[in-house]
Order: C-alpha cells, then structure tokens, then sequence
C-alpha cells in the first residue's frame, strides 16, 4: 500500500487552513523521525523568502523535516564508512519529501521539494545554489538550534541528522515554535576535532578553512583540479601534483557520490538527549574514545596558500600532511566579491591590520562599498563610509579578472584600469587577509 493511499487525508478537496496534527502524522508515517511546520512569511525567514519563492511561487508554508544517521557510522575515523551513511540518509530524505509531497498531490494540494544536498542550481556558482536553506527554516520549525559548529543540534537526536524541505500551497492551523533552549554545550569538541581550525573557541567561524578541505572534492575543488589536469603538460608532471591515491579518490567520488574529508565537528559532538548518555558518565573516556581518533589520524589535510589553516595545521597537527591548493571560490562579479569576503576573511592574519578601504566600482557593474578591518574583525557595508586609509577605483571587469588571476595588477595600474589613492601597501595588507 502506498503512502499516498495510507494518507490521513481523505477530502476531495483541501481544506484550508490544513490540519496540522494530520500533517505531521503523514510525514511522520512517510519516515520522518521529526517534523515542523513553517509560515512563509515567518520573520525568521526575511532573508531567505524570495528565494523559496522564485522557485516555489505557491508557497504558502513548509514542511521541516529531519532523518537520522548512524552515528557510530560518523564517528569511525574511516571517511568512507561515514560517507556511505551520509549518502544513504540523503537518499532518504530525499525518498521522504518525496513520498509527503506526492501524497498531498494525491489529495489535490500543491506541494515539491528540492533536493536534501544535491543536486543544486549550478548555473548561479559561485553564488547561492542552494534552492532552500533547511537549516535557517529547521530552526524556525522548533527542530533545534544552531551549535558552536554551525550544524543544527536537535534536542533529542543531537546533530546526527540531516534537514530537508516542502513548500505547499495551504496555510496550517497552527505553525511550530523555535525550541527555547540550545542543547549545544559549548563542550568546546568540535574546536579540539576540527584538522583545520575552521571552529574557533570564541565563536569564529572560518568558512574557507572548512570548505577547502572538507569540500575538496566538490563544486570549487573539483575546478581546482581540472585546471591541474589541464596545466599537466604530461601524466608525470600530473603526478607530481596528484598522488595516485588522489585521483583513485576522486574517481571514487565522481562514480559513488562526492566524499567529505572530515565532518570530525559531527562525530564528536555529545549534545541531544540520545546521545550525551556516555559523555556525562565518563567525559575523560568520550575524549579518548571519541574524539582523540580523529586528532592522531595520519591524513592529508587541504588548505590555501597563506591562510590561517595553513599555519594553525603545521602548529596543532605536525603529524598530519599539509597541501597546498586552490579551492575555486573565484568571485564572477563585485558583487561576488564583496559577498565572498565574508566568508574568506582570515582573522589571524589580520592581527595588527586596522584600516578603512573605499571600494568604487566602474564601467557594467557599479558600486560603492566599505570595508572595515580592525581587531581581527571584519565588516562590509554599502556606500562610501568614514575616511579611507585606501580608496581603490577600479573598473568592475578589470578587477574580477585581477581577482581570478586573469589581469595583473601593474598592467591594470599603468592602464588606470585601477586606481588607487592612499598607502598601496595596504592592499598587499587586504591581500593577506583574503586568500584565493
């Protein structure tokens, strides 16, 4: 029997607004172990709604769903046991927004999904390819809250799930509540786990830490590494860049699913009501058990040239092997690159930096933009704000091509395709801070 035909609806026509218990009991009974319901126009959701609704214009509310992983498949420090489980939960929660929406179709109420991962909208890299963020619209939904790691902890199952999304065309009875507590404990595992120092003890996060090597071979990793096979002028000068074990793994990732390299901040993490049972009884024998696995593992640990990854590696991990390489985030527009310097701002070597930096872009793509580096912090705003120690005026096009390494600088500099009025070497000095 299917589930569409097991299904609590039995109207020919949806009522509106739907029964919310109804529709927790069919995603509970299509394999969800948890579920939550949002509105559309929930505030939590400002920054999120127009892009749900460009791709769901019927959207009225969103079903917020969780599946559980095996988490002693997450925490075996052989990568492959754990990414067969992330592969086979994505598969199911795939399988599970499928059999919910296809079962309200069923009952003539519009619903779709987008994918749990992938596959996402790779026309739009390097931007935003994600159709729905579920973490964002989990939260909302009363599934959890935000840890240290940047993963959503679930109160009961901890951090061993993983979110996914439908969009239908009904508004609810009743909609979910945030949860009012964060079962993260700030336990500080994920910062000791972590190869690359992506997690900070104080909150930091750097992005680009994590996903040079978690996301080796994804999206940007994987240009990086056509680029190395298009550069080798023959198989032994690749070889003298890939190692064989390399390539068989990048084989393995294209023919069976792309692989992550550490997700260690998951495996280690003890919060959620079945999961802290052995790290409260015992916290010495957890660390030793659990978390000092991953920090002894001989591995390869990938990180861009001149990033706070690079010196926090060789310092807190000798044993492990460092290599350098690109990680493909190469912004397409100033746009792109204002956005992307968020995310690759290196707060350690920006110790000692205090400067105000003008932005003024020309020619097909104009803007003006701020951006503030004092006290290993780092902050972008639009406009023309305060006294700049540096003023760059650039044409838009010369700079994204000088950013993706396609222009040099003094070319542009002789041209007057870029501009500068103040100290140059503080650009050297933001240069350090924004490794690509």
């Amino acid at each position: 029997m299917t589930i569409a035909s097991q299904s609590p609806f039995r109207v020919e026509a949806p009522p509106a607004p739907l029964d919310e218990a109804r529709l927790r009991e069919l995603a509970l009974r299509a394999g969800a172990a948890d579920v939550g319901f949002v509105d559309i126009d929930d505030p939590a959701l400002d920054d999120q709604r127009a892009d749900i609704l460009s791709a769901f214009p019927f959207a009225r509310s969103l079903i917020s769903f969780v599946v559980r992983m095996n988490k002693e498949n997450i925490r075996s420090p052989a990568r492959s046991v754990a990414n067969v489980e992330f592969h086979r939960a994505g598969d199911e929660a795939d399988e599970i927004a499928h059999r919910i929406a296809s079962a309200l179709e069923g009952c003539g109420i519009r619903a779709a999904y987008p994918a749990m991962a992938f596959p996402m909208e790779a026309s739009k890299w390097p931007g935003k390819m994600w159709v729905i963020a579920h973490k964002p619209v989990a939260i909302a939904a009363g599934l959890g809250r935000m840890g240290l790691h940047r993963n959503v902890i679930h109160p009961q199952f901890g951090n061993f799930i993983l979110l996914a999304t439908v969009a239908i065309d009904l508004e609810l009875t009743r909609y979910s509540q945030p949860i009012d507590f964060n079962p993260c404990m700030e336990c500080k595992l994920c910062v000791a786990a972590c190869p690359t120092g992506a997690i900070a003890p104080d909150g930091h996060f750097d992005f680009s830490a994590c996903y040079t090597h978690n996301y080796r071979e994804f999206m940007g990793g994987f240009s990086d590494w056509v680029e190395t096979i298009a550069d080798a002028k023959d198989s032994r000068r690749y070889r003298q860049k890939v190692s064989d074990a390399e390539t068989i793994s990048w084989w393995q990732s294209l023919a069976y699913g792309p692989n992550y390299k550490a997700a260690y901040c998951l495996a280690v993490c003890p919060a959620g009501e079945d999961v802290i049972g052995p790290y409260r009884a015992d916290q010495k024998n957890f660390r030793a058990e659990i978390v000092k696995p991953f920090r002894q593992k001989e591995e390869t640990i990938y990180v861009t040239p001149g990033s706070d990854a690079e010196d926090y590696v060789a310092k807190r991990f000798p044993h492990k092997r460092l290599k350098r390489i690109g990680n493909g985030l190469r912004p397409a527009s100033v746009t792109g690159f204002l956005a992307s310097i968020r995310f690759l701002f290196q707060c350690e070597r920006a110790g000692g930096l205090n400067a105000i930096y003008h932005f003024v872009f020309t020619g097909a793509q104009q803007r003006r933009a701020t951006v503030t580096i004092a006290n290993k912090s780092l902050r972008v705003e639009d406009g023309l704000i305060g006294k700049a120690d540096l003023a760059l005026t650039a044409d838009a096009d010369t700079w994204v091509r000088f950013l993706r390494k396609e222009a040099s600088l003094p070319w542009a500099l002789l041209r007057r395709k870029i501009k500068l009025r103040g100290d140059p070497r503080l650009l050297l000095a933001f240069g350090r801070c924004f490794p690509l």
